[in-house]
């Protein structure tokens, strides 16, 4: 049995077979998706997503559409939180976190929003007991920071890339570290060699579909200039890309789908 831990199953490149891509997850063994929200907007049909299709979900707004957020957004989250805090499928505050990729993102006003939403939302995970999945683009120090100055129950570290000095640092405040598509690349060196390095007891997996495909799915620039679409990732690719981290790493398959569920449930516990 496979758990995703990251899958935007609520986008809306899924709209037209989305009921295909739930039943090609479960055909492939993926027996648990975490749909994360990343707006207000997102937060109902989300929560229903997840109740029809028997998966989890996770609340939160994410940094990239911090721009376009309010305080009236988070006090929409922590109404969420608390009306749905009996629900056993919401199992996280997320996705939140820091973007330090996108230049307009990180003009001194804009990173000053993040990190104000980024805090409220530490906040609010820490009022409701809840742990926390987090974006870390080029932000896991900054991310770090605040963890130490708000202490939350742990969570998934989301596409993580970054040092190993960093994953362990994560590790120490209770957290798990995702690995989905872009560890298939055979020229991800560093991501590859973290994904080795690390104990297995603190990966899990997640393929950020409909996002981050794996090298099969892939399309180069030209291609798509040429009329290629990009692939599109979704939750029955995470076996074949967990195959590719099972032959890195020197173990079974079942071996990896064991520890990584295991894995899985610690970070989030509502997913026992």
């Amino acid at each position: 049995m496979w758990i995703d831990t990251h899958a935007h199953l609520d986008a809306a490149e899924f709209e037209h077979d989305r009921a295909g891509v739930h039943l090609r997850a479960r055909a492939a063994g993926v027996a648990m998706c975490v749909i994360p929200a990343v707006a207000a907007a997102h937060f109902d049909a989300v929560r229903l997503l997840a109740h029809a299709q028997q998966d989890a979900y996770a609340l939160g707004i994410h940094p990239l559409l911090t721009p376009q957020a309010t305080e009236a957004h988070l006090a929409q989250l922590d109404g969420a939180l608390h009306a749905q805090r009996n629900d056993p499928r919401l199992v996280a505050v997320g996705e939140i976190g820091l973007d330090g990729f996108v230049p307009e993102l990180n003009t001194p006003e804009a990173l000053a929003k993040q990190q104000q939403f980024y805090k409220a939302q530490l906040k609010l995970a820490q009022q409701h007991q809840l742990p926390v999945i987090l974006h870390v683009r080029r932000s896991a120090d900054l991310l770090l920071k605040s963890l130490r100055d708000t202490p939350v129950r742990g969570g998934i570290a989301h596409a993580f890339n970054g040092s190993l000095q960093q994953a362990r640092a994560f590790m120490a405040l209770g957290f798990k570290l995702g690995f989905g598509g872009a560890l298939t690349y055979e020229r991800a060196l560093q991501l590859r060699r973290l994904a080795t390095e690390l104990p297995l007891s603190a990966i899990v997996l997640e393929t950020d579909a409909p996002d981050i495909p794996p090298h099969w799915l892939y399309t180069t620039a030209e291609q798509r200039a040429a009329g290629q679409p990009q692939g599109r990732n979704e939750p029955a690719e995470l076996p074949r890309i967990a195959q590719v981290l099972a032959e890195l790493r020197g173990i079974s398959l079942d071996t990896l789908a064991t520890a990584t569920s295991a894995n899985a449930r610690e970070a989030l516990p509502r997913l026992q």
